[in-house]
């Protein structure tokens, strides 16, 4: 089997330190995602997303950046975790894309914070929850193929405090600057005594003064020269959780420079002078240089938590700095040319009259990471929900405007399944969402993206099946499960850009759906046509007579909102591109844990937690009437972990974690009754369950059916003629099995099937319809593979114009938040 992966969503972690831009390599943003460190180019044209995850750390990531190797064709990547540890990966362009994790360091003795290096050094600084930080040099030759670390000084934060943001710069030909701020309001300025050119430096950074003035945490740092010649003074950007963003100066020479005349801006009168003060901090480098360092400017305009600033320069040598807070907002900072005042030229994201009523601060929750594009034209961000927002600037229309970035679940994906007809796949996971993804087909290209977001819920959600093409349910940690159906705006959407026809008629569908203010379930709304005010904003009762009544605004939303001519953006998927609910079923006392739809769509199978024989009941329901199937199905004692229906509907297999597995029988009268059960399937329980095709294709002559357990193995089953349940095989794996999936649609027939374990390896077994027991496993690449463990495996169903003989796709749900498609070919 020749596996190779196709897709890649994955939602980036909420941490301002964690991603960055490769300025000299291969254009990628490397950011955090879990424990993982995902690879995207956002200025690719094919738009094809997350290319690549390195995986190694053990807890989430905190800190990525890039080191200056000066080379398009090398990369050096630098890491810091939760974990404690410090990893280096380098990586080659071409001929493919690839990384490999070259070093691993463990002197931090808490999470890693920041990371900051400098271009043209091999210095590079990196600050942790252990109240210190290290300042390290990258030794390596020419190529950069020989890589080892040296730690040159460990500076305790003394009164101790968490570093959250670093910088790190050269002062003049011998020195550097070091910044460092954190969970108090100062910001510390170090500087080297003795020049970082030696090739055996033995660097001393000096505390050499104290910056205050900040009201709250401080958040990010970063130094820029005023302008481009070296001599020029140094600026300091400190954006902090007081809402404001101070500049500093940093100049040469014995004598003070001018006040700015920006602290004579009339806005800065609502401050104290205290806030305001214009102290002088002076110190002297080894080599007898007088330097000061004074405030230069406070820039007002968030109104929450600011997490990122960063400097660049524009084209026409104007300095710009780019700014992201929790208020929803991104914005880029210029100085007036006349008065010297810092004011807001652009402001990108959110306004407040949209924010949502989803979360807890009534809005999106703001935006922690901001980063410029290596050429300044674009500007992405990272929001709450783990999504990335792109803005490109418009020469033509003089204005910033949104761009298709990627989006992904922020944590583990416990569901996927695929429609019907196999033409999008659904995932729902602990991040309380469920997504649909498709692949847009755009000039001479194919990507995927996500298309809706169905479900934003109250509950973590734990699993999920289709009913048809445009229905599916769900169940969560709330005890019940819900049914959706596919709106106007989503059928339409798909049709339009991935080229999915809908069986019956969208008229009868309403067009989109809404959470209201104090609901807890989507509601069908309405659209209305741009010019139609009066129905949008209420009736004009003057003309309507007195009985008139106001239609809520928010039961409705305009025709231009829905209509879309690429993948939406994170702004309608997070809104109006929800799926209204219709059904609820109810009648289990715990959390949902499986559920299962028969081949026909007229049966749903359900499970919930258990511990006990009374609760760990299977029950039916009819997608007629939505009403439970009397009498629930009783064998297990514990929890239900796996159902699902045979492909001819006359077979239910169910397995669970008191090691049981059990084939319930369809019988005249379409109910089911237990007909097989083994109370010893496996030595552990079972996590995984399914069967494979018994129809003339596939040339298996009898019912079979496979079983994963947590004693590592998966076992195959078939229903022999003399009615016996036998065992035909056993597959060991390395770890405990946790998902199991039979493809169907095997073109060539016979027994195909893929697991996947508790530490993430998937495998994909084949075997002969004739001798079910000669069994061959290809295991996936492990740099293509989950990190943790894989929770659901579905294979998508055979579509009539995808014919290629031989090549199958894999979706995966993983706990390390990804889902991911893979193709399969037969080789």
């Amino acid at each position: 089997m020749d596996i190779s992966s196709e897709y890649i969503s994955i939602g980036g972690n909420r941490n301002p330190a964690a991603a960055a831009w490769d300025v000299e390599g291969g254009s990628f943003l490397a950011f955090g995602a879990d424990n993982a460190i995902a690879l995207w180019d956002p200025l690719e044209e094919s738009l094809r997303g997350v290319r690549l995850l390195l995986n190694g750390h053990k807890k989430s990531v905190n800190a990525v950046t890039f080191f200056p190797t000066g080379s398009k064709d090398t990369s050096i990547i630098l890491s810091g975790s939760a974990d404690h540890t410090l990893r280096i990966w380098r990586g080659q362009m071409e001929p493919v894309l690839s990384f490999d994790l070259v070093k691993t360091i463990t002197e931090h003795q808490g999470p890693i914070t920041r990371i900051a290096t400098l271009p043209g050094c091999d210095i590079f600084v990196t600050g942790a929850s252990d109240g210190t930080v290290k300042i390290w040099k990258l030794l390596h030759d020419a190529s950069f193929s020989e890589l080892d670390v040296q730690l040159l000084q460990t500076i305790t934060l003394t009164p101790k405090y968490f570093p959250l943001a670093v910088a790190l710069t050269s002062l003049d030909a011998s020195t550097l600057l070091l910044a460092v701020a954190g969970t108090r309001s100062i910001i510390q300025i170090f500087t080297s005594s003795s020049t970082f050119q030696d090739t055996s430096p033995d660097i001393n950074f000096a505390l050499c003064a104290t910056l205050t003035g900040h009201e709250g945490w401080i958040r990010a740092l970063d130094f820029v020269r005023e302008s481009t010649s070296q001599d020029s003074d140094l600026l300091l950007a400190s954006a902090s959780q007081d809402k404001y963003i101070r500049l500093w100066r940093v100049h040469k020479g014995a004598e003070l420079p001018a006040a700015s005349s920006a602290l004579n801006d009339p806005a800065l009168g609502v401050l104290g002078r205290s806030s305001l003060s214009n102290k002088a901090h002076r110190f002297e480098t080894v080599a007898g240089d007088k330097y000061s360092i004074t405030f230069e400017a406070l820039l007002l305009g968030h109104e929450d938590w600011i997490y990122t600033a960063s400097w660049r320069r524009h084209a026409s040598g104007k300095l710009q700095l780019l700014s992201t807070s929790e208020d929803n907002s991104l914005a880029i900072w210029e100085a007036d040319p006349d008065s010297g005042v810092w004011v807001c030229i652009t402001r990108l994201g959110e306004i407040s009259a949209q924010k949502g009523s989803t979360t807890a601060t009534g809005s999106a929750g703001g935006f922690w990471i901001g980063l410029w594009a290596p050429d300044g034209r674009s500007v992405v961000s990272l929001g709450r929900t783990g999504s990335w927002r792109k803005w490109t600037f418009s020469a033509e229309k003089d204005m910033w405007e949104q761009q298709v970035a990627i989006t992904g679940h922020v944590r583990e994906v416990r569901g996927v399944c695929w429609s019907r007809d196999g033409s999008y796949l659904l995932s729902t996971g602990s991040d309380q969402t469920t997504r649909l993804f498709a692949e847009w087909k755009h000039d001479a290209h194919s990507s995927w993206h996500e298309f809706s977001r169905p479900q934003i819920h109250g509950y973590d959600l734990n699993c999920i099946d289709s009913i048809t093409d445009s229905q599916f349910i769900s169940g969560a940690d709330e005890k019940l499960l819900r049914v959706f159906d596919e709106p106007k705006a989503v059928a339409m959407l798909l049709q339009n850009l991935c080229g999915i026809q809908r069986s019956t008629t969208t008229e009868e569908l309403p067009d989109a759906a809404n959470i209201p203010v104090l609901g807890l379930s989507n509601k069908a709304i309405q659209a209305v046509d741009d010019n139609a005010d009066n129905q949008a904003d209420g009736t004009n009762a003057e003309d309507e007579g007195e009985d008139a009544t106001t239609p809520d605004p928010s039961a409705t939303i305009r025709k231009s909102t829905l209509a879309l001519s690429h993948p939406p953006l994170e702004d309608h998927l997070a809104r109006h591109l929800l799926w209204p609910e219709t059904e609820k079923l109810y009648g289990h006392g715990y959390e949902i844990s499986a559920v299962a739809t028969s081949p026909d769509g007229t049966l749903i199978a359900t499970a919930c937690r258990a511990s006990s024989i009374d609760h760990a009941v299977i029950r039916l329901y009819n997608t007629k009437e939505w009403l439970e199937v009397k009498p629930a199905l009783k064998a297990h004692s514990l929890t239900v972990t796996g159902l699902q229906f045979s492909p001819d509907g006359s077979y239910l297999l169910s397995v669970g974690r008191d090691r049981q597995w059990v084939v319930w029988e369809r019988n005249q009268d379409g109910a089911f009754v237990l007909k097989f059960s083994n109370p010893k399937g496996h030595s552990r329980m079972i996590l995984g369950c399914s069967w494979a095709s018994s129809s003339q294709g596939s040339g298996l002559k009898f019912p079979t059916f496979l079983t994963a357990g947590r004693d590592k193995t998966v076992k195959i089953w078939q229903i022999a003629e003399d009615g016996e349940v036998k065992l035909r095989a056993t597959v060991t794996a390395k770890a405990a099995v946790t998902a199991v999936q039979c493809n169907v649609f095997a073109p060539s027939g016979g027994l195909v099937f893929a697991y996947g374990t508790d530490d993430g390896e998937i495998g994909i077994g084949r075997a002969d319809a004739e001798k079910v027991e000669d069994l061959q496993v290809t295991l996936v690449d492990a740099k293509i593979s989950p990190a943790r463990t894989v929770n659901q495996l579905a294979w998508r169903p055979k579509r009539q114009e995808k014919n290629e003989s031989g090549t199958c796709e894999l979706a995966v749900a993983s706990d390390d938040s990804s889902v991911r498609i893979y193709t399969v070919s037969e080789s």
